[in-house]
């Protein structure tokens, strides 16, 4: 097993987890199996109870683990699935460490940091990097291990310290190291300045671990005097330095590297048993991005949601809307609005961000309403959901936004004026939406109904399932505390909105369909979190065909590529091998 350590100086959030799942597709086009593992030296057990505005989404994976977003950057650019423990936080070290304390393993030792603690990190690492993470069972053969936050925190001090120690237990040609630092350039001088960069590797260096790779993020390429620089005194070849300066789409970044040799140093330093030459794979990045650059009839969405302050909060709704708008070549525009703005409080106070959010929402060519918890913000996601109903907008609710279409409908519809949720109201006398028996409302953590469940569909004339490849089933992942009421079920089918997908008892509604309407579908799973760059997801999918005008030419085509095989050759996976000429895209004129 080869171990590829990334860490970060100089700032956090600098982007080392595109840059961990880079170095893993670049890897992986080369035809070796990768892992990943990203380490959160936070003291929370996981990620689950975070607002989105700590660290952006909380990403969902298939065994109902709540992690961090870099999780679901991984799982998109190297198309693995990934479990649990490819998450590791402090909180679980020290969980796991306690409770073998408690068990008596340790009987007669005193239980410290160092040796116990960083074994314990050592040992989480080797267990988990030989887990196979793809569809075909093989044990990978690289483990990418990315450690949050910044060199030099006091809480990732004995995660360094594991690594230390790691990087001899397992010999030097086996491990490598990729530092990870900023180029600043300020605008007065315009000079890029390598400061930072010298002072993080040497505390770096002076904790123990020396960097194989300096990778440099700066807003323009670094010059070479600058490359030299950093070599000389940071105790590495010129080549070692690389330079990631900021570019137009995401899907450069592995190019980028390619580029500059990175494949072929891994190569030597860790005796990696492939050709140096990437093979089809990269291709595929490669006309990926090229179309991205070239996109220009634009489609916008309009999301509405109450964290759209952090555009990190929705990180897994953005790809997933991206992968779809580059499926149907249009460039997407997200229109980021407040729900809160569209209330009718928000007239009285600030009449001008009142406007200005209807604005948005009106010019749109599409409404998402992602998913979300608390009362705060409902009624503006409500007026959303109702314009776009009443104006044959397309419109797709995810989650919470489901739920609320169900609300607005309960009350503009079937008339029940006090319709709602018992999440925010629980003196409703029309409970439409309701919390779920295995739902503990003493204790918050993990306590949902948490991964992939399955839904099977109840209908063979809807759209989603027409959209999912006309199957019986899907199997999708889920996060959330309230369904729908099963036992108001028909008030809604006599008026026309339709449970297509339910659980397979038939007690929970899934995905509900609005008759006579151009595209206005609900789902309670959270279908981002399996789309792929190549394979979108089928509910985002349809919302962007419907808001470019192509929905019903698709259709009447009998969907003859699923989206989910839209540039794939309907394996579930996009191996290197797959032939190029596999790389067909939707040609919906």
């Amino acid at each position: 097993m080869k171990y590829i350590l990334v860490t970060g100086g100089v700032i956090s959030g600098i982007g080392k987890g595109i840059i961990a799942s880079s170095v893993g597709t670049i890897l992986k086009s080369c035809g070796l199996h990768v892992t990943a593992i990203k380490i959160d030296p936070y003291i929370n057990i996981d990620a689950g109870t975070f607002s989105p505005y700590e660290h952006g989404e909380v990403f969902v994976l298939d065994d109902g683990g709540e992690v961090d977003l870099d999780l679901g950057n991984y799982e998109r650019f190297l198309d693995i699935r990934l479990t649990r423990d490819n998450n590791l936080t402090t909180g679980k070290i020290y969980q796991s460490v306690i409770n073998k304390e408690r068990r008596g393993d340790y009987l007669g030792k005193t239980v410290q940091v160092v040796p116990h603690i960083t074994d314990a990190i050592q040992e989480w690492v080797m267990k988990q990097a030989k887990i196979s993470v793809d569809d075909d069972g093989v044990e990978p053969q690289v483990c990418v291990i990315e450690l949050g936050g910044t060199v030099g925190d006091i809480e990732s001090m004995p995660f360094i310290e594991a690594f230390r120690q790691f990087q001899f237990k397992v010999k030097r040609e086996n491990f490598c190291n990729i530092h990870v630092s900023l180029i600043p350039q300020p605008n007065t001088t315009g000079e890029q300045k390598t400061k930072p960069t010298q002072n993080s590797v040497r505390e770096l260096r002076g904790l123990g671990l020396s960097p194989d790779l300096i990778m440099c993020r700066c807003s323009t390429p670094l010059e070479t005097s600058v490359k030299e620089k950093i070599s000389m005194f940071c105790h590495v070849e010129p080549s070692q330095v690389i330079c990631v300066h900021d570019v137009s789409s995401l899907y450069k970044v592995p190019l980028l590297l390619e580029d500059q040799g990175v494949v072929s140093y891994f190569c030597h330093r860790l005796s990696l048993p492939i050709e140096v030459r990437p093979r089809k794979m990269l291709t595929k990045w490669k006309e990926m991005a090229d179309r991205t650059a070239r996109l220009l009839e634009p489609v916008s969405i309009a999301l509405v949601g109450k964290y759209t302050k952090l555009a990190d909060s929705y990180t897994s709704v953005i790809k997933a809307l991206e992968h779809s708008a580059l499926a149907v070549n249009h460039k997407l525009e997200v229109k980021y609005i407040d729900s809160a703005d569209l209330e009718a409080a928000t007239q009285q106070d600030e009449p001008v961000k009142y406007h200005e959010a209807w604005q948005k929402l009106c010019s749109s060519h599409g409404v998402l309403v992602p998913g979300g918890f608390g009362v705060r913000g409902t009624e503006g996601k409500m007026h959303a959901i109702n314009w776009a109903r009443k104006q044959n907008k397309p419109f797709l609710g995810v989650c919470l936004g489901m739920q609320l279409a169900v609300c607005e409908f309960a009350r503009n519809v079937l008339g029940w004026e006090d319709a709602n949720s018992t999440e925010f109201n629980p003196e409703t006398s029309h409970p439409v939406v309701i919390d779920m028996p295995e739902h503990n409302p003493g204790q918050m953590g993990g306590t949902m109904r948490l991964g992939k469940r399955r839904t099977m569909f109840k209908s063979n004339n809807s759209v989603m399932r027409k959209l999912y490849g006309d199957v019986e089933y899907v199997d999708e992942r889920h996060r959330h505390r309230f369904e729908v009421n099963p036992e108001l079920k028909h008030h809604f089918e006599e008026k026309g909105l339709q449970f297509v997908g339910q659980d397979v008892e038939g007690e929970r509604m899934e995905i509900i369909e609005l008759e006579n309407h151009c595209y206005f579908v609900g789902v309670q799973y959270h279908p981002e979190f399996t789309s792929r760059p190549m394979k979108p997801s089928p509910p985002y999918f349809g919302l962007l065909l419907a808001a470019a005008g192509k929905l019903p030419s698709y259709l009447a085509k009998g969907c003859r590529l699923s989206p989910r095989d839209t540039y794939s050759d309907r394996s579930d996976s996009s191996s290197p091998e797959t032939d190029l000429s596999d790389l067909k895209f939707l040609s919906l004129s």
